[in-house]
C-alpha cells in the first residue's frame, strides 16, 4: 500500500447559494432566492482513506462537493487546500475527478472502449500508448469490469453502469476522486461492493475518496475511514469513523446495540419535520451539535484515521515521500515504478494536445456507429439510407406521366417536397444521434478536457461522409423524377439538397445547446423551417402575394434561395417548359409535338392556360408589382447567386453554433444537462 501523501483540507468553507427553484425568467435575471448553503465548514482527507458526507436531502452535500470542485455557483470564502496549495478550477481539473450522479456514456460502445477513449482524452502523449492500455485494463479489473468488458451500455446492469462511470474518472488516476451519491438505488450487495470497490481504490494508489450518501448501510461502516455530517449546511461531526462512536457517546448520545450507527447519528442530525413541536425541538438539538462540535470536535477533525499514521502518543504525522501540486505541475520525489501501484498519478503527465483530442473524439464517434450492435445500425442506416428512401417515395409519385399528369403546380410540388423531406430527415438524424454526444461533451466540457467548437470540429467532420453520400443517392433520384437531362443538373441538385440537409442539421445543432430534450428541439426546428417553406419557398403562396414585412423576413430563410435555384431550374429547361398546361383542365399535349414557343402559346390559348411558358409560372411566384421586369426577376432567379447564399446559409449557421459552443451559458441550463 502506497503511504499517504495527499491531504485535501477545507478551512472556514461559506457558501452562498439558490435556495428556492425559480421560474427561467427569475433564473436569468438573477432574483432567484438564495441563502447560505454551507457555514462554516472545516474537514480533512488523506490519501488512502474514504471520507463519506452524509446528510439528508437539502443538507448541503452536492454543494460540498461543487465548492471542491470549483463548480460552485455562488460567493464562496474560506480555504480549499491540496496540499496546502489552494484549491483552483485548473488545478481540480488537472489533478483531481468528479464522478456527478448522472453520468451519460456514449450508446454503441462497449465498456473498455468507454475507457479507452476516457484515457486518449485526459492522458498525456507522455504516456504511452501500452501504458493506457494497461491502465484501462487494470481499471476494469478494479472495478469487477473485466467480464462485461466487450458490453454496451444498454446491456450493462445499474451496477455495473455505475462502476463505468467511475472508471470513466478513475482511468486518468485523479489524486483526489469525489462521487455524487454512488450508491444511489442500487441493491445492498452492489452497494456494498461499489463501497468497497472505492476504499480498496483508495488504500491500493493512495488516493482521496470522497463520496456523499443519503442512506448508508451498516455493512459499509468498515469501508468509510471518515465521516462529515452535514444539516442544513451545518457540521455536527466530522472526523475518523472509529472515533464517531466515542465522541457521540461522550457528549451523551450513545448509539444503541444492534442499531447502525452511520444511519443512528444520521437521523439524530436531521431535522424532524413531522409536527411543529418535533420540528422545533430537533432544530434546538441540532444546532446544540453544531455548537458542542465547534466547541470540542477540532482533535477529531485534524486527527487521521490510520493508527499506522496517527501517533496518538506523541500527535505526529508520518510521511513516507512528498508530493507537491501546483496550478500548472505536479513534481514527485520518492516515486515507485509501475502504472498498478505507482506514486506519480498519471494525471501528473499533463492532458494531450488538441489535435489528438479532435482526433479521439472523431474515432469515438466512429467507434460507436460501426459497432454492430442494434442500435448502431439502426442510426447508421438511418444516416445513410433515410434520405433516399423517402425521394425513392418521391420517385414513385412523380415519376409515370401517364399515371399522374405533370403540371406547374405538380412540379412545383415536386420541389416542395423535395426541400420540406430533405429538412426533416436532417432534423431527424440529428436528433436521432447529436444528443448523446451534446450530453458527454457538457459533462466532459466540465472537466475541461476540450472546447465546444473543438468538439463540433470533431462531430461534423464525422457526420460529413454520411450526409455526402445519402445526399449523392437522394439527388440521384431526384435527378430522374425532375426530368433533367444534363449531369451537371444532377450535380448542382446535389448541392442544393445537400445545402438545405446541411442547415437542418445545423439549426437542430444549435436548438440543442439549450434545449435537453429531443423531442422539443425536434419541434423547434421542424417548426423553424415551415415557417421558411411557408413564406419563402413560393409554392405554397407567391412571393407576390406577402406584404412588405414578411416579404424581407423571407430574406433571411434559406428556403427563399433554395427554392427560387430549382425553380428556375426546372421551369426554364425545355423539358418543363413543354409542359405548360391548365391544372383544372388537365390538358397535354399530343406525343411527339414539337413544343416551340408558338406551339406552347397557342396550345395554352386553345386550353385556356394561364401560363404562356414556365417563365410566366415564375413571374407569378416570385415577381413582385414590376413583375414584367424580366431584368428584375431574371436577377431574383440567378442561379449561381442562389446556389452560394443557400451554401453561406449552411457554412454560416455552423460557425454560429462554433460561437454558440464557446459562449458562456447560464448556470441553470448547464445544470439541467447533469441531473
Amino acid at each position: 500500500m502506497v503511504t499517504n501523501e495527499i491531504s485535501l483540507e477545507l478551512c472556514n468553507v461559506f457558501h452562498t447559494g439558490q435556495v428556492e427553484p425559480g421560474t427561467c425568467l427569475q433564473k436569468l435575471m438573477g432574483s432567484v432566492k438564495t441563502g447560505v448553503i454551507l457555514k462554516d465548514v472545516s474537514l480533512e482527507v488523506h490519501g488512502g482513506e474514504v471520507l463519506a458526507i452524509l446528510g439528508s436531502k437539502g443538507s448541503g452535500k452536492r454543494a460540498l462537493l461543487d465548492v471542491i470542485a470549483r463548480r460552485e455557483q455562488g460567493p464562496t470564502r474560506g480555504q480549499i487546500l491540496l496540499n496546502g496549495v489552494p484549491m483552483s478550477l485548473r488545478l481540480f481539473q488537472q489533478s483531481c475527478a468528479y464522478v456527478s450522479h448522472k453520468c451519460d456514456v456514449l450508446p454503441g460502445l462497449t465498456a473498455e472502449q468507454s475507457l479507452h477513449y476516457a484515457a486518449s482524452l485526459t492522458i498525456g502523449s507522455r504516456v504511452s500508448r501500452y501504458m493506457k492500455s494497461s491502465r484501462v485494463k487494470q481499471v476494469l479489473a478494479d472495478l469487477a469490469l473485466t467480464q462485461v468488458a466487450n458490453r454496451t451500455r444498454g446491456q450493462l446492469t445499474a451496477s455495473e453502469y455505475r462502476r463505468l462511470a467511475i472508471g470513466l474518472q478513475m482511468v486518468r488516476d485523479p489524486v483526489v476522486l469525489l462521487l455524487d451519491e454512488p450508491t444511489w438505488d442500487l441493491d445492498p450487495l452492489n452497494t456494498y461492493l461499489v463501497v468497497s470497490i472505492l476504499s480498496n481504490h483508495a488504500r491500493k494508489y493512495g488516493r482521496c475518496v470522497v463520496l456523499t450518501m443519503e442512506k448508508p448501510r451498516s455493512d459499509v461502516f468498515p469501508f468509510l475511514d471518515r465521516v462529515a455530517y452535514l444539516c442544513l449546511g451545518d457540521m455536527v461531526y466530522t472526523g475518523p469513523t472509529r472515533f464517531m462512536l466515542d465522541y457521540f457517546r461522550g457528549i451523551g448520545f450513545p448509539c444503541p446495540e444492534l442499531e447502525n450507527p452511520l444511519m443512528y447519528y444520521l437521523c439524530l442530525s436531521t431535522v424532524d419535520r413531522r409536527s411543529r413541536d418535533r420540528f422545533i425541538e430537533s432544530n434546538h438539538q441540532i444546532a446544540a451539535l453544531v455548537d458542542k462540535f465547534k466547541l470540542e470536535g477540532t482533535p477529531f477533525r485534524k486527527s487521521a484515521s490510520s493508527g499506522a499514521v496517527l501517533g496518538l502518543g506523541d500527535g505526529g504525522v508520518g510521511l513516507g515521500g512528498t508530493l507537491t501540486l501546483s496550478p500548472v505541475s505536479v513534481s514527485v520525489s520518492g516515486a515507485g515504478s509501475g502504472v498498478g501501484a505507482s506514486k506519480v498519478p498519471l494525471s501528473a503527465f499533463g492532458r494531450p494536445s488538441a489535435p489528438r483530442v479532435a482526433l479521439a473524439l472523431f474515432m469515438r464517434c466512429l467507434a460507436s456507429t460501426f459497432n454492430l450492435q442494434a442500435g448502431s445500425i439502426w442510426r447508421l442506416a438511418s444516416r445513410l439510407l433515410l434520405l433516399p428512401l423517402y425521394f425513392c417515395v418521391l420517385w414513385l409519385f412523380y415519376h409515370d406521366k401517364r399515371a399522374f399528369q405533370h403540371t406547374f403546380v405538380t412540379s412545383s410540388g415536386l420541389i416542395f417536397n423535395t426541400l420540406a423531406g430533405t429538412y426533416f430527415i436532417a432534423i431527424i438524424n440529428t436528433i436521432f444521434t447529436f444528443p448523446a454526444h451534446r450530453n458527454r461533451y457538457y459533462q466532459e466540457a466540465q472537466e475541461g478536457l476540450y472546447t465546444g467548437p473543438l468538439f463540433l470540429l470533431s462531430y461534423f467532420l464525422f457526420s460529413l461522409p454520411f450526409s455526402v453520400l445519402s445526399v449523392v443517392a437522394a439527388s440521384r433520384v431526384g435527378f430522374e423524377v425532375s426530368g433533367l437531362t444534363d449531369p451537371w443538373d444532377w450535380l448542382k441538385l446535389g448541392c442544393i439538397i445537400w445545402g438545405c440537409y446541411t442547415l437542418g442539421e445545423q439549426q437542430t445543432v444549435a436548438l440543442l445547446v439549450v434545449i435537453k430534450h429531443s423531442f422539443t428541439a425536434a419541434v423547434a426546428s421542424t417548426t423553424l423551417c415551415a415557417l421558411g417553406l411557408v413564406l419563402s419557398s413560393g409554392v405554397l403562396r407567391s412571393i407576390r402575394g406577402l406584404s412588405e414585412w414578411l416579404l424581407y423576413m423571407t430574406y433571411a430563410s434559406q428556403t427563399r434561395y433554395a427554392a427560387a435555384y430549382l425553380h428556375r431550374q426546372l421551369f426554364s429547361h425545355p423539358h418543363f417548359s413543354g409542359l405548360a398546361r391548365d391544372p383544372l383542365a388537365n390538358c397535354s399535349l399530343a406525343p411527339g409535338t414539337i413544343q416551340t414557343q408558338e406551339s406552347l402559346s397557342a396550345a395554352s390559348a386553345s386550353f385556356g392556360c394561364r401560363y404562356a411558358d414556365g417563365w410566366a409560372f415564375l413571374a407569378e411566384r416570385f415577381g413582385r408589382e414590376n413583375a414584367e421586369d424580366s431584368a428584375t426577376l431574371t436577377a431574383f432567379l440567378e442561379l449561381d447567386f442562389n446556389m452560394g447564399v443557400t451554401f453561406a446559409f449552411a457554412f454560416g449557421l455552423t460557425v454560429v453554433n462554433c460561437l454558440l459552443y464557446l459562449v458562456p451559458l447560464p448556470a441553470f441550463i448547464k445544470a439541467k444537462f447533469r441531473e
